[in-house]
């Protein structure tokens, strides 16, 4: 089936695409949205299955969450934008890189890589997929997934984001977070898809992320022809939601620059 994406679509100007982490929705976009919408349009896509959007009946794969957002910009009369992707937002950013890159005028990618998973991760996600499907509940993410999204400042310093990124992931619904496992755990590797970027890039990382590391977002930044690497201080895996400032005006400087050259 066609599933047609919700989306929160603010501002105006050069549209911005942010597509979100695993196992959130766009609501973790929410000082993107508050931060940026006076410069951009800024468009905060449910991938399938989470927040307002359905999950549909297609197999799990990475390549069917860009062909959803490939359709949205379609539906929301937007030819080109910045897209950015965190973490499985990220994967998603690069497939539609891969299969449709005129959609593309640059890209964002934080906190996430361009290899295809090591065998134990891909086990664990299947595993979790599995239980997900059996208990019809969020239990396994809260205990297994929930530790790895936050640096130790955040838990330390912030607390009401740890309880929000918390509460989003015990909202995640079940059979949809099982879906999205089942992809990523059956994602190919895209370093072909960098390397023939046609457009510039901008790789973030947290300097306390615990799930992707300095090492890859350096290979990806390497790998691609026209990229700059960002490190931000005090930010675990979602650093724009823990250092929301530092990323929006990294994202705005990024996308402003191309604006002009794009005109």
């Amino acid at each position: 089936m066609t599933v047609q994406l919700y989306a929160r679509d603010v501002g105006s100007g050069t549209p911005l695409v942010l597509l979100h982490a695993f196992p959130l929705s766009s609501a973790m976009w929410l000082a993107q949205r508050e931060g940026l919408a006076s410069r951009f349009r800024v468009v905060t896509p449910d991938l399938r299955g989470f927040g307002g959007s359905v999950l549909g009946d297609d197999e799990p794969s990475i390549d069917a969450m860009a062909d959803d957002v490939a359709r949205m910009f379609r539906t929301l009369g937007v030819q080109r934008a910045v897209v950015g992707g965190l973490s499985m937002g990220g994967y998603v950013a690069m497939a539609l890189c891969r299969r449709h890159p005129d959609l593309v005028l640059g890209l964002v990618l934080a906190a996430t890589r361009a290899t295809a998973d090591a065998e134990p991760v891909r086990e664990a996600r299947l595993r979790q997929a599995e239980r997900l499907e059996r208990d019809g509940a969020t239990k396994v993410l809260v205990d297994e997934v929930l530790p790895g999204l936050i640096g130790p400042t955040t838990l330390q310093r912030r607390a009401l984001i740890y309880g929000r990124v918390r509460g989003l992931v015990q909202a995640t619904p079940p059979l949809a977070a099982a879906w999205a496992q089942r992809a990523m755990a059956g994602r190919r590797e895209a370093f072909e898809t960098l390397r023939n970027l046609r457009v510039p890039a901008l790789v973030m990382i947290g300097d306390e992320d615990a799930l992707a590391t300095e090492d890859e977002a350096r290979a990806m930044s390497d790998a691609l022809p026209n990229a700059e690497l960002l490190v931000i201080p005090r930010a675990g895996h979602l650093c724009a939601v823990e250092q929301p400032d530092l990323f929006n005006q990294a994202v705005a400087e990024f996308a402003a620059a191309l604006a002009r050259t794009s005109r």
